[in-house]
């Protein structure tokens, strides 16, 4: 059983980001995704503010967020990076499991990465992260690097839009076409 504690917060500022973002999306008709809670089990609360200062997680997570996109199901998790090595460490394998059952079932999986020493985003589909995932798995490279990133996935810059990463979603299904 995990605790939580402050590193759970890591990516907050990615994830607010994010739900920005999906607000936009869904005031414009373009999509609904929800952020996906992780259910926790408080230990100790504080009494003067009643927020909770040590929990257990209940279950393993799945993903970050869930939706639709004009009829397409989608799922897809965050994660930051401070360098441009990106340890898999920091994907759980009940996740590549899940998004590999999401995708079985004709939804769109992928990571939104956030290389805060580049300040930039980047859309990681679930197909180039499998190549990642399954040369780990083989005895190759525990990570991967930014320079091994198709250059097509990196968000660009749109007014309004905190992570457009709908752009970057339309190239992931005309790849699949």
């Amino acid at each position: 059983m995990a605790t939580w504690n402050s590193r759970g917060l890591r990516g907050s500022a990615l994830e607010e980001y994010i739900n920005r973002t999906n607000e936009k999306y869904l005031e414009n008709g373009l999509a609904l995704i929800q952020k996906i809670p992780t259910p926790i089990t408080p230990i100790r609360i504080d009494k003067d503010t009643r927020h909770i200062t040590l929990a257990y997680f209940d279950q393993k997570s799945t993903v970050d967020y869930i939706g639709a996109v004009q009829g397409i199901p989608v799922c897809f998790d965050a994660k930051e990076c401070h360098s441009d090595t990106f340890p898999l460490q920091n994907i759980h394998e009940h996740q590549v499991v899940f998004m590999e059952n999401f995708e079985k079932q004709g939804g769109i999986a992928f990571f939104l990465l956030s290389y805060t020493n580049r300040d930039v985003f980047y859309y990681l589909r679930f197909e180039k992260l499998k190549v990642f995932w399954n040369r780990s798995r083989e005895g190759g490279r525990k990570s991967f690097r930014y320079e091994e990133l198709e250059p097509d996935f990196f968000l660009e810059k749109e007014r309004g839009v905190l992570v457009p990463y709908l752009n970057a979603l339309q190239k992931d299904l005309l790849l699949r076409d």
